[in-house]
């Protein structure tokens, strides 16, 4: 597993006026909890859309769509939720902070860039090249200068909130355990370790057993097949950026993957809410209640 490179968010400046994303807070945090979906954003810029060569609707088979929606109940129970409102294939929180593919730029990229991650190889970098199916997303190069203002009117906001939360809530109770919450295509597509396979009802991601504590994935699991669902751990979605970067036990600070399948709440064609959402986020909630009650949560693994 590589590792994830330290961020100084302190050393970032300030980024111009563009809303990035939200936070809705409860009237009073009770829970050593953060709840973060980082890709369910779906504000698409014009000059982005008119750049593509996709259409608006293939664009959005990269969201996590409704994911927010799905964990909504937290504040109501005593966490905080932070959601992303850019677009996942405008610019990708869950990745590091300059993983970006040279040949989509015009010109050189600073010599700080990862350009030889998987994610890169892969088209799936900070600046995506592709959507989620393998398909280009651009009919032309970007400006170096062009990706470097996403990541900073997007990228750093949403990662000094969070940072800011989980650093709060590690003030406050000692401990804090980070669900960051996505949803997966019921079917590996050709750019998975799974192409073609159908894929269970949920994958919970803790990097390999290292970023979180075990009392917390196994309440999860235990909880979730009890509602009836299928449960994998780690495959084929072990934990991305914001997994291996928050998850440090050892300090107190705990990170937890969670991916859905789309299946069980949506029309993945459409992109539009399924029957079986109001379902899914009444089992959510009894999940997200279990966690605030877990004793201990921050338990070193």
């Amino acid at each position: 597993m590589d590792s994830a490179p330290a961020i100084d968010l302190d050393a970032v400046p300030d980024a111009a006026a563009a809303v990035s994303h939200e936070v809705v807070a409860p009237d009073r945090q009770t829970a050593p909890l953060v709840f973060a979906s980082p890709h369910s954003g779906s504000d698409y810029p014009a000059e982005f859309v008119a750049a593509s060569r996709l259409d608006p609707l293939s664009l959005r088979r990269s969201e996590d769509s409704f994911v927010d929606e799905l964990f909504g109940a937290a504040p109501s129970l005593g966490a905080p939720l932070i959601r992303a409102l850019f677009p996942r294939a405008y610019v990708d929180p869950n990745r590091e902070p300059f993983e970006l593919d040279p040949s989509m730029f015009t010109d050189p990229l600073p010599a700080y860039v990862n350009t030889a991650s998987p994610r890169v190889a892969a088209g799936l970098g900070t600046i995506a090249r592709v959507v989620a199916n393998g398909a280009d997303i651009y009919r032309g190069k970007l400006t170096a200068a062009e990706a470097l203002r996403r990541i900073r009117q997007h990228y750093w906001p949403y990662h000094r909130a969070l940072q800011k939360l989980v650093e709060g809530t590690q003030a406050a109770f000692g401990r804090c355990l980070l669900i960051d919450c996505h949803s997966m295509p019921s079917i590996g597509g050709p750019m998975d370790q799974d192409p073609g396979r159908q894929r269970v009802d949920f994958v919970l991601g803790d990097c390999h057993g290292t970023s979180c504590a075990p009392a917390a994935i196994e309440a999860i699991e235990r909880l979730l097949r009890d509602q009836g669902y299928h449960v994998a751990r780690n495959a084929p979605y072990s934990g991305g950026f914001v997994t291996r970067h928050y998850g440090k036990p050892a300090s107190g600070s705990h990170c937890l993957q969670i991916e859905i399948n789309r299946c069980l709440y949506m029309d993945e064609t459409r992109i539009a809410r399924g029957p079986d959402m109001p379902r899914l986020m009444r089992d959510l909630r009894a999940v997200i209640a279990m966690l605030a009650d877990l004793d201990p949560v921050g338990s070193p693994a």
